[in-house]
Formats: structure tokens, C-alpha cells, sequence
């Protein structure tokens, strides 16, 4: 395994990161933490979770990954050998998890509160508001159209409750995901301003059908060292294959969940199809080169994976041995200025 600092924290993370949005609905606890004892046998000291999770949400599994993961932790012993991470869930329908769910103080806090207990742990290394609070473009939106916030909420009000789990010892570092431009800007320039904490991380999709974090977002990570945890780096599996062709392979997570419908355009499975067959060509494995795209990008942290069995997590965490030559990578260049940016 691979690891790095985490500019601006003092957080060293596998380049590997688990992520966990299976447990409680395609995983059952066993498999939960089957899953966690193998990565963390190959290195992986960087878990990510998420107090909606797992997905698709509802009601009655909601808090699940975290329980899991926190039966985990005191069964194992490990909590001091991994790096935590979770989110607090932003404004959205979901009143099972709280009847009003605005990033304001009281949100914030009960949120942090439960994901303690869940989790069994006193403190949350990485702690990450899930999504803006204003209405943004945001999980696969375009075409930005201005919303009056009536919320009342700021982003400072957001930032001024997560200054004060941080002086409680509850958290360590903070970290922001499906953020923009703007927004990460706006958070640094509040802390600077307001001697509040920095956000040291933003966690946003990026795979070879999803490069939109290098326009605006990749610039600041390199000159302001808040670097990308990529999630969904095989675009929900897509890039593995095992779609083509109209193909629905039994269990798995697009064909259980139809709402998945992000990286099946018509642009979206032509260039699925023009990367697949980039690594039959080199003799790869298609999954772990586009996982080892993404971990060879300057400006990822950590790579964050999922899995549902063993065989796809060993696979996916082998990718960390694969280097890319530069006529793959030229390859795959020439595919994305073919098919530029299809499924954002």
C-alpha cells in the first residue's frame, strides 16, 4: 500500500480509501466486517461512511454502515490504527434522519453525536459536510440556475459549529464533498478571515466518464492543498464492462437499483466501450486501470472503492500496483477528448 499526508492535517491515509455505502443493503454486517478486516490486512488504515448511508437510502437501514462499522472498531480493537471518516447530511427529504436537516449548529451537532454513538468512538478524524447547503450543481447537475437560500443559513454558521466540535475534541479535521468552486473558495477565505478551521479535503466523483473536478477544482487543490477523495472512481461499476451491451449481471448494484442511471447515456456507453477496449489492448484489466487513473492524478488524496464480495475488493485495492505507461495514458487522452466529460 501507498500512503499520504493529507495537506494541512496531520492525517496519513492509504492511497486506498474503503468506502462503505454497501453495508446495510448489499452487505450484511458479517460481510461489513469481513470487508474491513481484509483491507485493513492489506494496508488500508482509511475508512469513509456517511450518517445517510447506506444507499439508496431509507428509513429502515438508514445508520446501519455506521453501527457496522463501530462494531467493528470495538471488536477489533483498531479505532487508533485507522483513519474515520463520515458525513452530516445536508438539506434534503429525509425526515427520519432529522425533520429539518439545514448545516446550522443544532443540525451539526446532533448529527456528530449520533455518529459517535454509532460509530463506538469518541472522536471522527474526517469530518465532512456531505453536500452544500444552498442548492447547487451538485450529483450530476448542469446547467446552474440561481435559487434564492432562503434558509437563513451561512456558510460561516456552518463553519462556526464545526470550529466547536473541533475545540471538543469530537473532531479532528474537516473536509467538504459535492462542493464547487466557489464553495471551497468561500470556506477557506471564512476561515482565514474568522481564525476558523481549515477544510483540509473535498470528496467529489471523478472517473474517466466524470473529469469535471479538473475544471476549477483541480486548481485549487494544487495551489490551495485541498485535495480530492474520489468517489465512485469506476463510475458505479460502469467501468468495469460489466454493462455493455445491455448486460444486467445478477446482483449487481445497477441492476438492483435503476435510479443509477448517471453513467448509461448513449455518450456515457460508447466511451465506456472505447476504455474497455483501451485495456484489452494493453492487457489490463479494465476496473483496475481506471482505478489506477485515478490514483495516479496529482491532485487525489485517496482513492475511495468499493466493493461488494472479496474478489472485487482485492482487485480493486491490487490496482495501487498498476502504473499506467504513457502510451495508455495517451490512449486514454485521445478517448477523452473524444467522448469530453459524457456522465458529469
Amino acid at each position: 500500500m501507498k500512503y499520504h499526508r493529507i495537506p494541512h492535517s496531520s492525517l496519513e491515509v492509504s492511497k486506498i480509501c474503503l468506502g462503505t455505502m454497501t453495508f446495510g443493503e448489499q452487505n450484511n454486517e458479517a460481510d461489513a466486517h469481513s470487508q474491513l478486516d481484509f483491507a485493513f490486512e492489506r494496508g488500508v488504515n482509511f475508512i469513509d461512511t456517511a450518517e445517510m448511508y447506506p444507499v439508496p437510502p431509507n428509513k429502515q437501514s438508514q445508520g446501519l454502515t455506521e453501527s457496522y462499522i463501530g462494531n467493528w472498531l470495538k471488536k477489533s480493537g483498531l479505532r487508533n490504527k485507522v483513519v474515520l471518516a463520515t458525513k452530516v447530511a445536508g438539506p434534503r427529504n429525509l425526515p427520519y434522519i432529522r425533520d429539518n436537516m439545514a448545516l446550522d449548529h443544532r443540525n451539526i451537532h446532533d448529527a456528530v453525536d449520533a455518529s459517535l454513538k454509532r460509530l463506538q468512538t469518541d472522536y471522527i478524524d474526517l469530518y465532512q459536510l456531505h453536500w452544500p447547503q444552498r442548492e447547487t450543481n451538485c450529483f450530476g447537475q448542469l446547467n446552474y440556475e440561481y435559487k434564492e437560500d432562503n434558509s437563513g443559513v451561512t456558510l460561516l454558521d456552518s463553519l462556526e459549529a464545526l470550529a466547536e466540535l473541533q475545540r471538543a475534541g469530537k473532531i479532528r479535521y474537516i473536509g467538504l464533498s459535492n462542493e464547487t468552486p466557489w464553495g471551497v473558495m468561500s470556506f477557506l477565505k471564512l476561515a482565514e478571515k474568522h481564525n476558523l478551521p481549515r477544510v483540509v479535503s473535498i470528496q467529489n466523483p471523478y472517473n474517466l466518464l466524470n473529469r469535471s473536478f479538473e475544471v476549477g477544482l483541480s486548481e485549487i487543490s494544487h495551489h490551495e492543498g485541498v485535495e480530492l477523495l474520489a468517489y465512485s472512481p469506476l463510475a458505479f461499476g460502469t467501468l468495469s464492462g460489466k454493462y455493455l451491451n445491455g448486460a444486467k449481471p445478477e446482483g449487481a448494484r445497477c441492476t438492483l437499483f435503476e435510479r443509477f442511471s448517471r453513467y448509461f447515456n448513449t455518450q456515457g456507453v460508447k466511451a465506456t466501450q472505447a476504455y474497455v477496449d483501451v485495456a484489452h489492448k494493453h492487457g489490463l484489466d479494465p476496473a483496475q486501470m481506471a482505478l489506477a487513473f485515478v490514483n495516479q492524478r496529482p491532485f487525489v488524496a485517496s482513492n475511495i472503492i468499493g466493493a461488494t464480495n472479496l474478489d472485487q475488493l482485492a482487485s480493486n485495492i491490487a490496482s495501487i500496483d498498476v502504473a499506467l505507461s504513457e502510451e495508455v495514458l495517451t490512449d486514454l487522452a485521445a478517448i477523452g477528448v473524444k467522448y469530453s466529460n459524457p456522465c458529469p
